[in-house]
This record gives C-alpha cells, structure tokens and sequence, in this order.
C-alpha cells in the first residue's frame, strides 16, 4: 500500500469516528472487547491449562486468575506443601516449561508497569491519610528514596542480561544479573515500598557505545516515580534520596537539587579531597581518622557522636560533611550539596538506607535467580518483578499492622 493511500484511509476512518454517536461508539468499543476476550480465551485453551485449576487454588490463594495462580504457585511451591517446582509439577501434572512460556508472554514494560503501579497504589493512599494528620504524625511519616544496586549470581547460559560485576558484600567481581532498586522508606523503616527496579546492561565487546549505567538508571527512575505522582494530584515535598558511595556524582547531585529541590545524601569516599573556611585542604581519609573535631552530640541520635562541617569540593563545589562516630564502627563521613538540614536528620536519613541491605540480602533468597530457567529478558523480568510483588506482600503483612499502631 502506498503512503498516499495508507494516509487517506488513516483520515477517512478518523472522520467515520468522529460522526459516530455516543450510543455506536460503545456499541464499537463492546465489539472490539468481546473480540480481544474471545482470542484471550482461545490463547489460554490453547495452552492446555485445567480447568480445575481455579478450584484447586481458591482456597489458599484466593487468586481470581487461574494464569496468575499457577505461575505464583510454580514459584512459591512451598504455599502448596512442596519443596520445589518440580516437585509441584510432578505432583499436579503440570507442564514444568509453561510458566516461563507465560512470563515471556508479556514485554519487560508491561511487568514493570505492574511494580509501579503497586507502589502508587500503596504509597498514594499513605501520603493523603499522613497529610491530614498533625505535625508529630507526619514527622513519623517522612519519606526516604534510597537507591541501590545489587548483583545477583546467575550461572549457565549467558543471557544477554548476565555480566561481569563488582559485588560489595562478597568484595569480589561476580558473573551474574546487576540489578538496580528504588524504594521508599516510610519512617525510620516500618514500611519499605518497592517503587522502581531495573536490570543493567552489559557493555558490549567490541564496537559499540556503553549501555546505560546506575546514576542513569537511578536519576531515570526518580524522575518518573515524582512526575507519576504530580500526575496523581499528589504534591510531595523535595525528595530526600540515600544511596551508597558508588552512586556520588556531581552531576546527579545537581540534577536531584535544581529539579526536585531535594537533598541527596553519600557516604564519601577517602579519595575526595575538599578546602575548610579555614583554608586547610583534606582528604576524605582524614575525616576517616579520629582528630581533634569539634564533636556533638544530640538525643534524636543516641550513641552517636558527629561532627558538621562546610567545605568547597573542586568536584561537587560548596557541600556539608558529617562525620559520624558510632561505637563499634569505622569512623566515616556522609556528603551532600550544602544544605541548611541539621546533622541529627541528615544521620537519621542515612540509617534508613540499611533498610534496602536487608532488603536486597532477603530478595537475593527469594528471587531465586539461579533457579529461574528462561531464555529472553521479558520472562526474566517477570520473574523478578512478580517475586518482588509478592515480597512486598508478605513483608506488609508482617509490618503494616504494627507500623499503624503508631499513629
């Protein structure tokens, strides 16, 4: 067909629709749903599935679609008194190889769509009950965006998602799935909420620009969760963001500041070198040492000495620097853009990010990432991002109750 042909149906057909009446465009929309459901139902008796599967399910996952709950179930066999999937396959006579045909079934964009759906569903409502409080509740409420990346060992075949990276907790390079995570903290870590998760690239051999990294990912990521709540009709206020050493850069920095107003908050790395107002020039090994800082103290911190200092920094320009000293730990400091927030907040701010290290050493059991046999990134993805739903649904019933009692 040619251009010119193809543009004169495309507008014939857009002046059809708008003579169409109210009545016949439903009387259209009906049509073309009752179309979509009939190929639905012709694509799932196709697949072969049971038609008892509701009935064997209703009682112990109350599940409304049988297509969920046979993935769910092949995933957590343990609901069903199994020890693995095969177990549970062999046992209900299922198809081992369906659930990943399934999880392939659906692009990467939509299985993320459902993960930031379930955070917006879940931290909206939050945010509007918090809001109408009084101000001692809503200090309990305060939010924290921590961001962190994780490596997840994957052994076998090398999926076009398996790398070569540096693992911080085993200190050591890992071949395996680098995955990067955002969450928020409500409180000093009574809920933490998934909202955002991603899976890095490798960089290709060869000839061919770098894949994206995780200050890009990071900064993506934050930038679309804020604007899907400005779309909600939420207004939050500047973000205050905590991620590890590995995510210190200049520019993200800027970018959180100028954007969102917010405050993004580091550990410093001994390398970094900086000028005091009194013109003596560190290194960030110098703050890692026991010196004669002017020390305080302060009740919203226990068993925590710090001390707040200005300097300029040749790379990040004008910052604020606590170094923290706590009683069986290593002396370290924390870096932000210079900020009026006092030292006690700004410390308190950075314990909540310990909650994503519980987290992601509790994901790393549960993803299950070496036991997941598929073969294209969009079946990955939908392992990962049901598994994480499906952690977020049990760490809320263990903790939701509790955290409201608060109130």
């Amino acid at each position: 067909m040619s251009p010119h042909t193809r543009d004169a149906k495309k507008q014939a057909k857009a002046r059809q629709r708008r003579r169409c009446t109210a009545a016949e465009r439903l009387a259209r929309d009906r049509r073309q749903a009752q179309r979509v459901t009939e190929a639905l139902q012709q694509a799932l008796h196709d697949l072969g599935l049971p038609s008892s599967l509701v009935a064997e399910l209703e009682g112990r996952l109350r599940s409304q679609q049988k297509l969920l709950g046979k993935i769910v179930g092949v995933m957590f066999p343990p609901l069903f008194g199994c020890r693995t999937n095969a177990e549970l396959c062999r046992v209900r006579g299922w198809d081992k190889n369906l659930p990943s045909r399934l999880l392939g079934a659906l692009p990467k964009r939509s299985w993320l769509k459902r993960l930031r759906r379930l955070g917006l569903e879940v931290l909206v409502p939050l945010w509007r009950y918090a809001a109408s409080m009084s101000m001692a509740t809503r200090s309990r409420w305060q939010w924290t965006w921590v961001g962190d990346d994780s490596v997840f060992k994957k052994y076998g075949d090398q999926l076009g998602l398996v790398g070569t990276w540096w693992s911080g907790q085993e200190h050591r390079v890992l071949s395996g799935i680098d995955g990067v995570l955002l969450v928020v903290v409500i409180g000093d870590g009574k809920l933490v909420v998934p909202v955002d998760f991603a899976i890095r690239r490798p960089d290709p051999t060869g000839p061919g620009a770098p894949c994206r990294d995780k200050l890009y990912w990071l900064q993506g990521m934050l930038d679309g969760r804020m604007a899907a709540f400005r779309r909600r009709g939420v207004a939050l206020p500047p973000p205050m963001v905590v991620a590890d050493s590995w995510f210190s850069d200049s520019k993200l920095m800027r970018h959180i500041a100028t954007t969102h107003q917010g405050t993004f908050l580091v550990e410093g790395k001994s390398t970094y070198t900086f000028k005091l107002p009194d013109g003596r020039q560190v290194k960030g090994s110098d703050l890692q040492q026991p010196s004669d800082w002017p020390w305080r103290e302060s009740p919203h911190v226990p068993g925590v000495r710090y001390v707040r200092l200005r300097a300029t920094s040749p790379t990040y320009g004008a910052v604020t620097l606590i170094i923290v000293h706590e009683s069986g730990v290593e002396l370290y400091y924390l870096l932000c853009l210079e900020t009026d927030m006092s030292g006690p907040r700004l410390i308190r701010a950075w314990k909540r990010r310990h909650w994503i290290e519980h987290c992601f050493r509790t994901l790393k059991h549960l993803l299950a990432t070496g036991a997941c046999q598929v073969h294209s990134e969009e079946a990955y993805y939908g392992h990962l991002v049901l598994r994480l739903m499906g952690c977020f649904v049990l760490l809320l019933d263990c903790c939701v109750l509790p955290f409201l009692t608060l109130l």
